[in-house]
């Protein structure tokens, strides 16, 4: 391991780590549960079904980005997972454009916490982190591999932020839950 690696990966603990890499690993887990259901309303729409289905595996990133409360978890997540699919040519991979189009989505969110100096602590911020990383998805897969027509890259991005929407509303009742369980994140919307 690299000097630098190494540093990078010192200012995370033990248990961030572990949830990086369980927030990695399901969200890797749920896609090809999700992808063939999902590619029966998204085919006939000429869409990718990565869109529709996004938000549903960018979760995660919010997810782990949330229950670490670290900047870079979110991209660490979603390195670790292009990693894992770019070595095990699991379903999903892209070849070496794996390390982009899986880090990129958890860059965005973490820059977006940045951008707003806050973390995932309330249902709009997970809403919105969801939203965009689901965007940059579907745009940077748009960019790289589609190159869909104006019509059909519309209707694309606007299920993708419908679908990240989903995801992050979805993501915040399962942290509410698991705040069920002593598993706290700092919420400064007590109305929810």
């Amino acid at each position: 391991m690299s000097k630098l690696t190494h540093k990078l990966l010192k200012r995370f603990s033990v248990r961030n780590l572990i949830l990086i890499s369980a927030m990695a690993a399901l969200g890797l887990a749920v896609k090809p549960l999700i992808v063939p259901l999902v590619h029966l309303i998204s085919t006939p729409l000429m869409i990718p079904g990565g869109a529709l289905a996004g938000g549903f595996y960018m979760m995660w990133l919010v997810m782990a980005a949330a229950l670490t409360r670290q900047r870079g978890s979110a991209t660490l997540t979603g390195l670790v997972q292009a990693i894992f699919v770019l070595v095990t040519g699991a379903p999903g991979s892209h070849g070496a454009l794996s390390l982009v189009t899986y880090t990129v989505p958890g860059l965005i969110i973490d820059l977006f916490l940045l951008l707003i100096r806050r973390q995932i602590d309330c249902r709009f911020i997970a809403f919105i982190a969801c939203l965009l990383a689901n965007l940059a998805g579907t745009a940077l897969t748009n960019m790289i591999f589609f190159r869909l027509p104006a019509i059909p890259l519309m209707l694309s991005l606007v299920t993708s932020a419908f679908s990240g929407g989903l995801g992050g509303l979805l993501t915040w009742e399962i942290l509410k839950a698991l705040s069920q369980y002593g598993i706290e994140v700092h919420n400064h919307d007590q109305a929810e």
